[in-house]
């Protein structure tokens, strides 16, 4: 257990994300003052832990602190639960394997004693997928941060195997000093964990240079109530089924991962990023889906819309740098939207490889910048973001010591539908609220772009209410009717975040019924008495 963390929020104490002044009068003027919901403390909230019904075993911690610890995740509805201290429910027991056969012997302990299993990584669900629910079988976390070691690395063949609790940073650092990346860096990088990336279909940053965690994973060992299904890192096979796909995605609904084999890659002799200015959505959309389809060789794309453009411009504070820059953006035809539709986007890429593929993709992406009358300024703007990449999460802290309510909502759809999908997002969050006159400051980027479409990202943020009930009540319109509105427009219901419990409503609409009755079946193959993380993945 990570003493170190928040425990009622995201990271670590002595990390912050101040809100500028000019930040702070921003949202007063979009969204109007806000008040702050009281927060209870660490001790209140442990005199409310219900005794433990599970019995002792050496592997079991039944600690009230534990059990707070492991109890939620990060999304919205979890934060409201944790600085409130109304949790609903909590694991009976908090397990720490230290190895294979520590994890199969709570397998056959919870089989034997009709226990459920929640696999934990880093804790940084927004779906839901950790969460307890009350049910009759005691529930058991598995938190498998403890089995975090390169356990063998083949630099010949370039692939690792790693304890599948190990997190980003303690995996990038094990693989860097043998020369070697995985390159896989979600935001949830400083603390979500490989077995919960493989789990839920995690996709990093820079996933265009070394692909989604479908590509980089080879291989591995899932345990079982029935055994190992162990799966062998070949580099491709024509025989059967693909049982990585199985692995992939399950979230946790089979078995739990113990080890992971990886395609990992050489350190790049060169890796830098860079932003440009485009003079509207348009455009800008059609930058990135030439540069997806062209395949020029970058690492990341990232497009804001020009709300988005205009917010993080407002809230970066340093109103002489970005009085600065939006004059030199006015002379070269960009100009910086005043909070609508219309305006500059704001285009964020990066480029990893060797030093002389680098230059000529760096001209590839320029000419086209340029065919779209766009504004190109180098490497600042873009080393900020590198340095921030991993920060955005404790802004919700600052916000929410301001009364100011923020989630993220992500999807991926054909080029064709970006853009009306896009606007349909925004505009269900941005009016679902009216009945109670309140604003909803709503903006999105396209995160991730493949040849055939694009993921769509959007963040909303809004006032608390008087109460976390009344909170999370708003928060639930605003989720209900955003989902519904990706699923029956062409989008599916995640592209990084995963199923959880919070999106398996939805999940008909996109696998239609036989596909969900056939997934049921699948996990009823593996576990027959939904032991496994009930309730995640499938609505049972």
């Amino acid at each position: 257990m990570d003493s170190a963390r928040r425990w009622n929020g995201w990271g670590h104490p002595d990390t912050d994300y101040p809100l500028p002044a000019e930040a702070l009068l921003f949202l007063h003027q979009k969204l109007g003052a806000a008040t702050p919901l009281p927060e209870v403390g660490l001790d209140a909230v442990v005199e409310t832990v219900p005794p433990s019904r599970v019995e002792a075993h050496p592997l079991l911690d039944t600690g009230a602190e534990p059990r707070i610890r492991h109890a939620r995740g990060q999304s919205l509805p979890d934060w409201l639960a944790m600085k409130s201290g109304l949790y609903g429910c909590f694991p009976d027991a908090v397990a720490f394997p230290e190895n294979r056969d520590q994890l199969v012997e709570l397998l056959t302990l919870a089989r034997e004693k009709r226990y459920c299993l929640i696999p934990y990584g880093g804790g940084t669900s927004v779906a839901g997928h950790i969460n307890p629910r009350q049910q009759p079988m005691p529930v058991i976390t598995v938190d498998m941060g403890r089995m975090n070691r390169l356990i063998a690395i083949d630099k010949e063949s370039q692939i690792a195997t790693f304890g599948a609790g190990v997190a980003g940073p303690a995996l990038e650092a094990q693989l860097r000093g043998q020369g070697y990346t995985l390159g896989h860096y979600p935001q949830s990088f400083e603390l979500s964990t490989l077995g919960g990336w493989v789990a839920s279909r995690s996709s990093g940053q820079q996933s265009l240079h070394y692909g989604r965690i479908e590509q980089l994973f080879a291989g591995g060992k899932l345990e079982t109530f029935d055994g190992c299904l162990e799966i062998a890192p070949i580099p491709a096979s024509a025989a059967g089924i693909d049982l990585r796909e199985l692995v992939m995605g399950s979230e946790g609904r089979i078995g739990i991962l113990s080890e992971v084999d990886l395609r990992i890659s050489p350190l790049p002799e060169k890796e830098a990023f860079y932003v440009a200015f485009l003079p509207s959505w348009d455009q800008g959309v059609a930058v990135v889906r030439r540069a997806a389809q062209q395949r020029i060789g970058l690492s990341m794309l990232r497009l804001s819309n020009p709300l988005e453009t205009y917010t993080q411009l407002r809230l970066a504070g340093h109103a002489s740098a970005i009085a600065l820059l939006e004059r030199y953006l006015r002379l070269r035809g960009n100009r910086v939207g005043t909070g609508g539709a219309e305006g500059a986007t704001l285009l964020t890429f990066g480029i990893t490889g060797s030093r002389s593929q680098h230059g000529a993709t760096l001209r590839q992406l320029k000419k086209l910048i340029r065919q779209g009358r766009g504004a190109y300024v180098g490497t600042l703007l873009g080393k900020r973001w590198q340095h921030g990449r991993f920060r955005f999460p404790y802004l919700r802290e600052s916000l929410w010591q301001q009364g100011y309510m923020v989630d993220t909502l992500e999807t991926c759809t054909p080029w064709s539908n970006v853009t009306p999908l896009m606007h349909a997002i925004e505009t269900s969050l941005r009016e679902e609220l009216a009945d109670e006159q309140e604003e909803v400051h709503v903006f999105s980027h396209l995160s991730h772009v493949y040849p055939q479409g694009s993921s769509i990202y959007t963040t909303y943020l809004f006032r608390a209410a008087q109460t976390p009930a009344a909170t999370l009540e708003r928060w639930q319109r605003l989720k209900q009717k955003a989902s519904r509105v990706v699923v029956e427009q062409g989008g599916t219901i995640s592209h990084q975040h995963g199923v959880g419990k919070d999106h398996a409503p939805y999940l008909r609409t996109e696998k239609g019924e036989y596909g969900v009755q056939r997934m049921a079946q699948i996990c009823g193959l593996f576990d027959g008495q939904q032991q496994l993380n009930p309730g995640t993945l499938l609505n049972d």
